[in-house]
C-alpha cells in the first residue's frame, strides 16, 4: 500500500514539474518543435520517468535537471529570437525543394530527405501532382510549405474581383453549458440578453446549451446539448 502511495505522489508532483516545464517552454505543437526543443523534450520526459520506476532515487535527481533543461529551452530561444546567426546555428534555414514543379533532387540528397516523404506531405498539403506547386519549402520544423501555380490554386471572391463583407471571429458565448461573462463584456452584452436569447432559440436553461457563439453580423449561433445515449 505504501509503495502504491508513494508511486502516486512521485507521479502527480513529476507531472506538475513537467507540466510547468512545458508551459515556460511556450505554446508550440510537437509537429512544429525545432530539433532542440523535440531533444529537451524527450530529456523531460525520459528523466520524469526515472523516479517514478525507481522509487529509491530521490526524487529531486530529476526535478533539478528538468528545471535546468526547461530554463536551457527559454535562453536558447530568446537568443535566437535576438541573433540571427545563432537561430541558423540550432535551427538551420528552410529549404526549397520544389521550385517551378522541379524537384531539385541534389537537395533531397543533402537533405537526406526521400521523395516518399515528399510526396506524403504534398498530398497532406492537398497537391498530388508536383507540376502544379511553384514552390515548395520544407521549414525548419520539418513541415512542408506549398505554394501552388497560379493556374492551380482555387479561385477566390479577389480573383472574380467579387466584394465580400467583413467576417471577423466568432465569440464563444457558452461552452458546455458554462457563460464566459468575459466574453460577454467583450461584445457589449450581459445575462439577461443572453438568457432571453436562450429562450427563444427554444431552449429551457443555459446548461442545456451545449455550444453558443456570436459573429460580427450580430448572429448568435446555438447549439443544444445532445441526449446521453
Amino acid at each position: 500500500m505504501l509503495h502504491h502511495w508513494i508511486i502516486s505522489y512521485r507521479s502527480f508532483i513529476l507531472y506538475v514539474v513537467v507540466l510547468i516545464a512545458m508551459r515556460l517552454m511556450g505554446k508550440r505543437q510537437m509537429v512544429q518543435l525545432q530539433p532542440y526543443e523535440f531533444v529537451i523534450a524527450i530529456m523531460i520526459a525520459e528523466l520524469a520517468v526515472l523516479p517514478i520506476e525507481n522509487i529509491h532515487s530521490p526524487i529531486t535527481h530529476s526535478i533539478y535537471p528538468i528545471v535546468i533543461l526547461a530554463g536551457l529551452e527559454i535562453i536558447i530561444s530568446t537568443l535566437s529570437l535576438k541573433n540571427e546567426k545563432i537561430r541558423t546555428l540550432i535551427s538551420g534555414r528552410p529549404t526549397i525543394v520544389i521550385e517551378n514543379g522541379h524537384i531539385r533532387e541534389n537537395t533531397l540528397r543533402k537533405l537526406r530527405y526521400n521523395l516518399d516523404e515528399l510526396m506524403g506531405q504534398l498530398r497532406n498539403c492537398g497537391y498530388h501532382d508536383v507540376t502544379d506547386v511553384e514552390f515548395a519549402v520544407l521549414e525548419t520544423s520539418g513541415q512542408l510549405s506549398v505554394f501552388a501555380r497560379s493556374q492551380s490554386r482555387p479561385v477566390t471572391p479577389k480573383d472574380l474581383k467579387v466584394a465580400t463583407p467583413y467576417e471577423g471571429l466568432t465569440v464563444p458565448l457558452v461552452l458546455d453549458g458554462v457563460i464566459k461573462f468575459e466574453n460577454l463584456e467583450l461584445c457589449g452584452l450581459n445575462y439577461s440578453w443572453l438568457a432571453e436569447s436562450i429562450k427563444k432559440a427554444g431552449l429551457k436553461d443555459i446548461k442545456d446549451v451545449f455550444y453558443a457563439g456570436l459573429n460580427t453580423q450580430g448572429q448568435l449561433h446555438i447549439q443544444s446539448k445532445e441526449p446521453l445515449e
